[in-house]
């Protein structure tokens, strides 16, 4: 496999695990659905209020990228309801074609993420007063609130999603302490040879403190003990002359942009 391959394949992973997982009334409730299709996985959620996690992503790998393909999976969406879908295609298996695809499929271009990496090693831990622990599956509810806190979605839908990861094989969830209190969440997922950092959040009042880094630092060791070989993450591309503090507290942690990815936006 190729890095974008690597990369690609393991946040689709990711995803599939957080939607995949959950409780059976909450898919029912929300209207979810997934597939894997031409070597990607679609992952649908009708009833979404955020709009984000009716995505479809690792593909164009174990196959091209065809219209046939991409019809497929906008056929998946329109046949579970949904209003809107991103696709996320590292941009080195787009078609030569991707243009009239696009336009036959009623796809057009929104915003761009980085996905990042670094081979994998220690991550320095930060100067700070928060400690740092592995969530057990009793603390799961708790642990999701924060995550889904820190991240300003609601509750009624990423809790249920989040929590049903913790404890699973291959993920390990974090929590950054304040005294007894949790005010940061994280996510790491062994995926083959990546270590997948997905899903880190720290509680608004309590930015600042260090616990993004301290819980970089937490997921890279145990990465690194699992014998990963690669490190990946992924984060929103910031507009000229601002910045987005989780691509800064990664840079700081090794991690070096691999390419920049576009969001293509399905709608019906």
């Amino acid at each position: 496999m190729d890095l974008a391959e690597l990369l690609e394949t393991a946040e689709a992973e990711s995803i599939w695990g957080y939607e995949t997982h959950a409780a059976p009334e909450v898919i029912e409730r929300f209207g979810m659905a997934s597939a894997r299709i031409g070597g990607g996985v679609a992952l649908a959620v009708r009833n979404d209020p955020t709009n984000y996690w009716s995505r479809a992503l690792g593909f164009g790998f174990t196959e091209p990228v065809t219209a046939e393909v991409v019809a497929s999976i906008t056929d998946f969406y329109r046949g579970n309801g949904n209003p809107i879908a991103v696709l996320n295609l590292a941009p080195s298996v787009l078609p030569a074609d991707w243009d009239a695809i696009c336009a036959k499929e009623g796809i057009t271009g929104g915003g761009t993420w980085v996905k990042l990496a670094r081979p994998a090693g220690p991550v320095a831990a930060p100067d700070t007063e928060l400690r740092v622990a592995e969530i057990e599956p009793a603390d799961a509810e708790q642990w999701a609130s924060v995550l889904t806190r820190g991240f300003g979605m609601p509750e009624e839908l990423l809790v249920p999603m989040a929590k049903s990861v913790v404890g699973r094989p291959g993920w390990t969830a974090y929590g950054a302490y304040e005294g007894d209190q949790l005010v940061a969440a994280a996510t790491l997922l062994i995926s083959g040879e990546v270590a997948e950092f997905c899903g880190a959040a720290t509680l608004p009042e309590h930015r600042g403190k260090g616990a993004q880094s301290a819980l970089l630092a937490a997921r890279a060791q145990k990465a690194g003990a699992e014998g990963v070989q690669w490190f990946s993450a992924e984060t929103g591309k910031p507009d000229e002359g601002e910045q987005n503090v989780s691509l800064n507290n990664l840079a700081r942690a090794g991690f070096e942009i691999q390419y920049d990815r576009r969001n293509w936006i399905w709608r019906p």
